[in-house]
């Protein structure tokens, strides 16, 4: 019997990062290429290979991610009573690669049912590897920040080559052979993970472990079963759009008794000022998912028609610019802005997490601001400078910054142990709101664009951009005004 790893000498690493999270940052790089890879694909496969119009396959996008991340709750929830993290996690990643297997076997033919088995996929595969990452922490570890920054910066490996890698194969050769990359890429992940789990030890194991065998087993095949009888009833909601509506109404709802349920089965009232300082945390992310997400809808069929392929010196897809530079400038940024978050530490001024939040906002209103700027730099065509795009990314990315890693790790601070899978599910369901309304404000852009012409688009889309950049400048001062009430709630949680 070999020695297992425990908890303690898990926790109690030496240096900045235990070796744990090296192999759940490979682990959900492969996951991200596959997820990128198919959300860059959505919006442009559904105009350009299945004929839909523009308004409507922004609609359809945004129900797609809603569905995904709605299931990553319900996943979530799953993992913390019966699976476990690791069990979910193999399942989610099998049932995410036989979705991409059936699309590239027929790309046109397949499409919505392969979709629907990644929605069901990535609900059980991705909450589970970001809560455990917080499982390698002790609770007071301040270590916990960099070990979530390096993490993001994993994803975000991934996102990057996912996000050229198979757009570009479905454009120049065959959209067979861009699905069948995600698949090929989430089987590496899953082996990657079957032969490091060992090292987990006691994380991510079932909650189950005091029932018998056979109860145990009984309970597991019940979610398996479950989920695979959910297929047709996601594919119908999937195709259509009216009915995501009320699906994801009523999963709110739902989510949101269900938080109220636990907030008020606290007897400790500091700790019930803890929870909902994290809900107005998860409350802001949702604001700023709504208004950034643009980048798989409006941005990448803006990207498709409006933009000159001209990068600087180099001649480049601006779709493959779209979906990829977010993730190019998130590994560049990421290290340096947490070493600027240390600087600042140590010299006692570094902003708290309701001021960052805040900033986030301001700089999003500003990368907007430059996307609705692009009407100044067309050329007679109707074609707008894709620098300028390129920068509004960058400016948007530094916001994005500035709360998305923060984001988890805070939740993670907030909240009672128990509720670790809740929170995050809850984390991911206001993502999963905000990939939704974000499917509608593109689609209002689409259907702004009453003529027929490349510079109509673009004025609609560029109009749309500037609202949005509005709105954000709102929700940011508003969060910085607040600040005082906010730090009350989470009282001593920085």
């Amino acid at each position: 019997m070999e020695h297992s790893i425990t908890l303690d000498e898990i926790q109690n690493f030496k240096g900045k990062y235990p070796k744990q999270l090296w192999y759940l940052f490979l682990v959900e790089m492969w996951e991200r290429f596959c997820f990128y890879g198919m959300r860059g694909v959505l919006a442009f496969f559904m105009v350009d290979q299945l004929g839909l119009l523009e308004g409507k396959a922004n609609l359809q996008y945004g129900a797609i991610q809603a569905f995904v991340y709605a299931f990553t709750f319900i996943g979530g929830i799953f993992a913390d009573k019966i699976l476990g993290f690791k069990k979910s996690l193999l399942f989610g990643g099998i049932v995410m690669i036989i979705g991409n297997l059936i699309i590239a076997a027929s790309p046109h033919d397949f499409f919505y049912y392969g979709i629907t088995l990644s929605i069901i996929g990535t609900g059980f595969f991705k909450p589970n590897v970001s809560s455990m990452v917080g499982e390698l922490y002790h609770e007071n570890d301040g270590r916990r920040d960099a070990g979530y920054g390096m993490f993001y910066a994993g994803i975000n490996i991934g996102g990057m080559l996912g996000g050229a890698i198979p757009i570009y194969l479905g454009k120049n050769y065959s959209w067979s052979l861009c699905f069948l990359s995600a698949a090929i890429v989430m089987i590496i992940g899953v082996i990657t993970f079957l032969l490091t789990k060992k090292h987990l030890a006691p994380i991510g194991n079932s909650p189950l472990e005091k029932f018998t065998p056979k109860k145990r087993n009984t309970y597991e095949i019940g979610v398996y079963i479950g989920s695979l009888l959910a297929i047709p009833l996601i594919y119908i909601m999937v195709i259509n759009s009216d009915f995501t509506e009320y699906f994801m109404y009523t999963i709110g709802a739902v989510a949101l008794l269900y938080f109220l349920y636990e907030l008020l089965r606290i007897k400790d009232r500091n700790q019930q000022y803890k929870l909902l300082a994290a809900f107005v945390f998860i409350f802001g992310y949702f604001m700023f998912m709504a208004i950034s997400e643009q980048s798989g809808g409006s941005l990448s069929l803006f990207a498709k028609d409006n933009l000159s392929s001209q990068l600087l010196f180099f001649n480049i897809d601006p779709n493959v610019v779209n979906n990829s530079i977010n993730s190019l400038y998130v590994i560049i940024f990421s290290p340096l802005i947490g070493l600027l978050w240390i600087f600042l530490y140590k010299r006692k001024i570094e902003p708290n997490t309701v001021v960052k939040f805040g900033f986030s906002f301001i700089l999003l209103a500003a990368g907007f601001f430059i996307f609705y700027s692009a009407r100044f730099f067309v050329d007679p065509n109707g074609l707008s400078s894709l620098n300028v795009f390129a920068l509004g990314y960058l400016v948007y990315t530094l916001g994005e910054l500035c709360i998305g890693p923060i984001g988890m790790s805070v939740i993670t601070k907030l909240s009672p142990k128990r509720l670790f899978g809740m929170m995050m599910g809850l984390w991911f369901l206001s993502s999963a709101f905000g990939q939704f309304a974000a499917g509608k404000l593109g689609s209002e852009m689409s259907n702004a664009n009453t003529g027929t012409t490349l510079m109509s688009k673009l004025l609609a889309y560029t109009d749309g951009y500037y609202h949005l950049a509005i709105y954000s400048l709102i929700a940011g001062v508003v969060l910085i005004v607040s600040t005082p009430l906010i730090k009350k709630l989470m009282q001593e949680v920085k």
